[in-house]
């Protein structure tokens, strides 16, 4: 247990041999460790100090935050990261999702490895100014599974911190696992010294999702980090009309595919519509959706991004989706979103001044 290093054989919700419950608190109970942790002299973490001074070179910390899984959190970790670099920021994204561990397919960077330097862990960089870090540099199997206790994991996170070189970073963005676990107590317990400047809950529009969104909302605002805004992702199907196919269904509920019929008959008949997009209700948002919650919840509502099958495609591609006019449906939604939060804490105008 040294410098209060939380043992791979704790008990989880282990509160850390340095904790002055330590020993003694309810998840104590049959531990291995409970006597030493008990009588053991307690005292700052000293790897507390060493993440404090790898942190001074990042200005600005978000963590991205989910109450479920699958609903689009590190597609939109991966863009606003991308579109930050993009603003010529210095940009990071850490990866903190240790058993499901997605960043690295989403910016292109499968297969890539960890190397170190006298200054510590590199990060594997997308651009010079986009730098990533991820368990999934460090599997030797993809298809590994990562079956970690929650302080196994906490000491993952806490080594991430430290001994990663970020070097100087405009925004450090944070991928953290869907819900409210051991992970997110440790990422602000170990980020609260240095600051953090909020959290960007993302969420689909039905109820339940938004049930678990709450309880996100209610874990920030009891361990003090502000939120930034709630992004309302998949908010209905949303693509040109082309891009459909057309099916029609015998009797027998066989399917049987028209789409170069119609798309003929509108080429002839109908020009005009082969440049509408179409939309439709994948979730029912009858309650009022994203935006109806943060009303109730009195926290800021940063707006919708379509269900874009070619916003998937781009993060199954690991590419951004502002590169090219491909996500025309998606890409300008996330854009309004970035910017109203760039704007709304005026970001922009802070660092422009610092670079000048």
């Amino acid at each position: 247990m040294e410098n209060g290093e939380i043992p791979d054989n704790a008990n989880e919700h282990c509160p850390g041999p340095q904790s002055e419950s330590a020993g003694k608190a309810d998840s104590c109970q049959g531990c291995p460790n409970q006597e030493a942790c008990a009588t053991a002299p307690k005292g700052p973490d000293p790897d507390l100090v060493a993440i404090a001074e790898r942190m001074a070179s990042v200005k600005h910390k978000i963590l991205v935050l989910s109450g479920k899984g699958g609903v689009g959190k590190s597609t939109f970790s991966a863009q606003l990261s991308f579109a930050l670099a993009a603003m010529d920021f210095q940009v990071g994204l850490l990866d903190i999702d240790i058993c499901g561990p997605s960043i690295p397919k989403m910016l292109g960077l499968e297969g890539q490895d960890i190397h170190q330097s006298n200054l510590g862990w590199s990060p594997v960089y997308v651009e010079s100014n986009l730098g990533v870090m991820s368990i999934g540099f460090m599997l030797p199997n993809p298809d590994e599974a990562v079956i970690w206790r929650g302080p196994r994991k906490n000491g993952l996170i806490k080594q991430f911190l430290k001994d990663v070189y970020w070097g100087e970073l405009d925004f450090l963005v944070v991928d953290a696992p869907p819900g409210t676990s051991d992970e997110h107590i440790s990422i602000v317990q170990f980020l609260q010294v240095t600051g953090i400047d909020g959290a960007i809950i993302v969420t689909t529009p039905q109820q339940v999702s938004l049930i678990d969104v709450r309880k996100e909302v209610s874990f920030c605002k009891k361990v003090g980090v502000e939120v930034l805004g709630v992004v309302e992702n998949m908010s209905g199907l949303c693509q040109p009309l082309t891009d459909f196919r057309f099916m029609k269904l015998k009797e027998t509920g066989e399917p049987t595919d028209v789409t170069e019929k119609v798309l003929e008959y509108m080429r002839e008949k109908a020009p005009e519509m082969l440049d509408l997009v179409a939309s439709s209700e994948v979730f029912d948002s009858s309650a009022g959706g994203a935006a109806q919650m943060c009303r109730d919840m009195e926290v800021p509502f940063l707006g919708k991004v379509p269900l874009d099958p070619q916003l998937c495609k781009a993060a199954e591609e690991g590419r951004s989706c502002f590169a090219d006019q491909k996500c025309g449906v998606s890409a300008p939604a996330l854009k309004s979103i970035i910017e109203k939060l760039l704007a709304a804490n005026r970001w922009h105008e802070e660092l422009q001044q610092m670079k000048e």
